[in-house]
């Protein structure tokens, strides 16, 4: 178990840093100007050149990746440059909000998702089987900003229900989360279903069936726990998805998290922050892989970590 711990965080590193370089590389691809953004398009040349000196922008592009990554490894993701604020400062304070949108999301999806595959699964070719794929495939078609307005109009704005925007309270949770969640819903439900069709036909599971198992003890005791693997493999990958942030969802519902950072500093080129957001993504998907790596053998012991 140590040596699979070093083997994944050497793996991690290398991985970070090459993260580093791409978005470094692509951001200063990009035609816009950071330094313009900042001087106001009155500025005269003189007052550019001198911004673009304080900031170190003005230096190689291998001389500027080298100090910020040698600024990164004492713990330092720069000053953004619109806000003039630490950018560790900016992500740690949308952190809360981004946290909590990510395990609301992520349970609404799940329950959907479960609940759907498993139902279809043992109602396979059936009507109800039918219907329950052509659901999931609307809810992962859907475009979000669609979704979530709907919700919105529809438990906001005619019944009342919850809050039109904002952040605080689990009433101002629920409608993000489940727009979220209808679309990770889909394919989790799409997955559970073919994992479960296929474990369900295994002889373990006829075996368990002669000895005069009930069907639903099979299906929660006996099939679930191997066909739920894919579905933990997932839940990793969402892990950074939603911490990268949804940009749709935040914009619409007003949720101060840091996928709307994000679009703010894409907007306005503010580089340090959009570098930021982008590694503590990376970071997330690298821990939430690891997570679901270790709670497999919990589930499934002949899996081995090495």
């Amino acid at each position: 178990m140590a040596l699979y711990f070093v083997k994944r965080l050497g793996q991690a590193v290398f991985i970070l840093i090459g993260i580093t370089l791409v978005t470094y590389i692509l951001l200063y691809l990009v035609p816009a100007d950071p330094v313009r953004q900042i001087a106001g398009r009155s500025a005269t040349a003189e007052t550019v050149e001198s911004i673009r000196r304080q900031l170190g922008l003005d230096l190689p592009l291998w001389q500027q990746y080298l100090r910020y990554l040698g600024n990164l490894l004492q713990g330092d993701l720069g000053r953004s440059y619109i806000q003039k604020t630490e950018v560790t400062t900016l992500i740690l304070s949308r952190l809360p909000a981004t946290l909590l949108l990510m395990a609301g999301a992520i349970a609404v999806e799940l329950i959907i998702g479960l609940s759907a595959g498993i139902f279809a699964a043992t109602r396979r070719g059936k009507r109800s089987d039918r219907a329950v794929m052509v659901l999931s495939f609307a809810a992962v078609s859907a475009p979000q900003f669609v979704v979530g307005i709907l919700l919105l109009y529809v438990f906001s704005v005619k019944l009342g229900w919850f809050p039109i925007s904002g952040y605080g309270t689990f009433s101002h949770l629920v409608l993000p989360a489940l727009t979220l969640g209808l679309l990770g819903g889909g394919w989790y439900s799409r997955m559970m279903r073919s994992s479960m069709i296929d474990v369900l036909r295994q002889d373990y599971i006829q075996t368990a069936r002669a000895k005069g198992a009930t069907e639903t003890r099979v299906v929660f005791v006996h099939a679930l726990r191997n066909a739920i693997l894919p579905v933990i493999a997932m839940i990793g990958l969402d892990i950074g998805i939603f911490m990268s942030g949804a940009v749709v969802v935040e914009s619409v519902f007003g949720w101060p998290g840091i996928g709307q950072l994000a679009w703010q500093a894409i907007q306005r080129v503010d580089i340090p922050i959009i570098i930021g957001v982008t590694l503590v993504a990376a970071v997330a998907i690298v821990i939430g892989n690891l997570l679901a790596d270790i709670a497999a053998p919990f589930i499934d012991p002949r899996i081995k970590l090495r």
